[in-house]
């Protein structure tokens, strides 16, 4: 007869369960929670990943000049546009080959003061031409501050050649603030309401020299 020797009881694993015992509820729903928290965070990741341009596409609210277009933080109107052949400032005068458009806005915030950033004229081909820098900025309604409920009134000037007028808008925005992106900032878009005729009256009026310090 061998002699046998007795099995060793079966000892519980580290970190887990004593042997020959399940996990209790409490511990099976905590993994499921686990689980289902590792998913929602990988979609959320892949939800995430827009390119740079779709992070910094704007709202934009459009509308027509004479119209007040809310943009949720602002509410802007462009009340007029004219042309001019040259600029009077405070000490010169500054003459152009091509056409200097006047535009007369008027703002106001919901919440909090703001400036508004310099506009930028868009063409119906898509091009865009920023507020000339040959007019000091202190004169424009971006150093005004716009305020909660209150309209004030200013003025921008862009020097373009008179083919971009047919068919263009004016951009209005909110100035970016500090190195990050804002997502979906908001951008009142008006339309100037220039066609081909339009654009040809309007040229054909400029003011010899427009003063842009009023007294």
């Amino acid at each position: 007869m061998t002699a046998t020797e007795p099995r060793a009881a079966a000892l519980p694993q580290p970190g887990g369960p004593p042997a020959g015992r399940r996990p209790g509820l409490g511990a099976r729903l905590l993994a499921v929670a686990a689980g289902v928290l590792l998913i929602a965070g990988a979609m959320g990741l892949q939800t995430l990943k827009l390119r740079p341009a779709e992070v910094a596409d704007p709202i934009v609210y459009t509308g027509s000049k004479g119209e007040d277009v809310d943009a949720r933080r602002f509410t802007l109107r462009l009340d007029s546009i004219a042309a001019a052949k040259a600029l009077q400032g405070s000490s010169k005068t500054i003459a152009t080959d091509n056409v200097f458009l006047v535009v007369a806005a008027s703002a106001k915030s919901s919440l909090k003061p703001y400036h508004l950033a310099m506009p930028v004229l868009v063409t119906a081909g898509g091009k865009r031409f920023e507020a000339t820098d040959r007019v000091d900025r202190s004169v424009t309604l971006s150093n005004t501050f716009v305020q909660p409920d209150i309209w004030v009134s200013g003025r921008f000037y862009f020097e373009v050649p008179a083919s971009a007028l047919p068919g263009a808008s004016v951009r209005f925005s909110l100035p970016q603030q500090g190195v990050v992106l804002e997502p979906y900032r908001p951008e009142v878009e008006i339309d100037l309401g220039l066609d081909d005729e339009g654009a040809r009256k309007l040229v054909a009026s400029a003011q010899d020299v427009y003063p842009t310090v009023k007294k």
